[in-house]
């Protein structure tokens, strides 16, 4: 690296760890507005709050990280182009990509940062404080109601195509880990039913991958018919071979921008099989995710060409238009997610088309480029 590119590259770090730190404290003050109030209503300390809000922030960093990029990009480049020093650079001979060639190495450092980010930080800060959230909610129920059926979901249906089984349960306790009024219907290869168990309540044993049931009943259909053949209740009865996680039977009613990494991993792998309508919102943001790891590359190349347009041309008027351009990139994201979820784009199709298209624009804008 020569001195231009040193310089370059470290007046860039400087006011990109500016703005990550500014709006991160500008998330931080937005996220304790709407849910300190709360916490502090549901009895939780200062000291599990500030914890609390430490492993929430993480969550933000992916977001955050390309948002900074571009305005950092934008004033450093500005600045640059306004004091003359990017023509003088330029007119020794150099082209435009020798002399961002220090952005465009940082954007790849960047981009295994991102990665990183993505598959490590945030599914662990999403988690954790969905964890910790969670916890506080039971320990406020737990006052209340003195600990009985505590952290409980309301009618989680379950249908594992792949091993022909469709569950119904009316309560589950995240706490307990015991669910309530639960119903597991063995279907044939066209869909019907064979037998049916009906359980006051059951739990299902992580160790041995089984559910134990309790207080029900098992019932025989002829499935040419649908008539009952047989009929016995039980006290208790272990089915070994039911081994869903009620985990993943809970994830797949969450929003998949609630969920991280691995938990859209875990739902894509175990329904890749099936034809399920609720997947494709999941495999859409799944693959976003791996996607998004260009995108400091794109920032780069959205926010070059306008900061450092010609000299006869205001630098303010290259900056709003790479304010549009991103802004595009924006409304491609969110229109990535209504083709992939309606079935218009596969979900990988879907994922990688906002990425194709601004890589396209930059490569046309760099052509226009003298």
């Amino acid at each position: 690296m020569n001195l231009f590119d040193r310089y370059l590259l470290g007046e860039w770090l400087k006011m990109l760890g500016l703005l990550l730190g500014a709006t991160m404290g500008l998330l931080l003050m937005s996220a304790l507005y709407n849910e300190l109030r709360d916490l502090i209503q549901m009895g939780v300390g200062f000291g599990d709050i500030g914890f609390y809000f430490a492993t929430l922030m993480p969550s933000y960093l992916s977001v955050v990280l390309r948002i900074s990029m571009l305005l950092s990009l934008l004033f450093v480049l500005g600045k640059l182009h306004r004091n003359n020093e990017l023509s003088a650079v330029r007119s020794a001979g150099l082209n435009i990509f020798a002399t961002t060639r220090s952005l465009w190495l940082a954007g790849l450092v960047l981009c295994g940062v991102t990665l990183l980010l993505n598959a490590k930080v945030v599914p662990w800060s999403i988690e954790t404080a969905r964890s910790l959230h969670e916890s506080f909610e039971f320990n406020a129920e737990a006052k209340q109601s003195g600990g009985v059926r505590l952290g409980l979901v309301s009618s989680v249906a379950f249908d594992n195509q792949p091993q022909g089984r469709m569950w119904f349960i009316n309560r589950y306790s995240r706490v307990t880990q015991k669910a309530f009024g639960i119903t597991v219907s063995e279907l044939d290869p066209q869909r019907r039913e064979k037998t049916r168990i009906m359980a006051r309540e059951g739990a299902f044993d992580a160790l041995h991958h089984s559910w134990t049931f309790r207080d029900g009943r098992e019932i025989w259909f002829d499935p040419e018919q649908g008539e009952i053949i047989r009929t016995v209740s039980f006290t208790e009865k272990s089915v070994p071979h039911f081994g869903e996680d009620p985990g993943l039977m809970m994830l797949i009613d969450r929003h998949p921008g609630d969920l991280s990494f691995y938990e859209l991993r875990r739902i894509t792998e175990h329904f890749s099989s099936e034809h399920n309508p609720k997947l494709a919102s999941y495999e859409v943001m799944y693959y976003s995710l791996l996607v998004d790891t260009l995108g400091p590359l794109i920032i780069i190349a959205i926010a070059i060409p306008f900061a450092v347009s010609g000299v006869r041309v205001s630098p303010a008027v290259g900056v709003s238009k790479s304010i549009g351009l991103f802004v595009l990139y924006y409304l491609l994201i969110g229109l990535r997610t209504v083709l992939g979820n309606s079935g218009s784009l596969e979900p990988m199709w879907a994922a990688l088309m906002p990425v194709l298209a601004m890589i396209g624009l930059a490569a046309w804008f760099f052509g226009r480029m003298r």
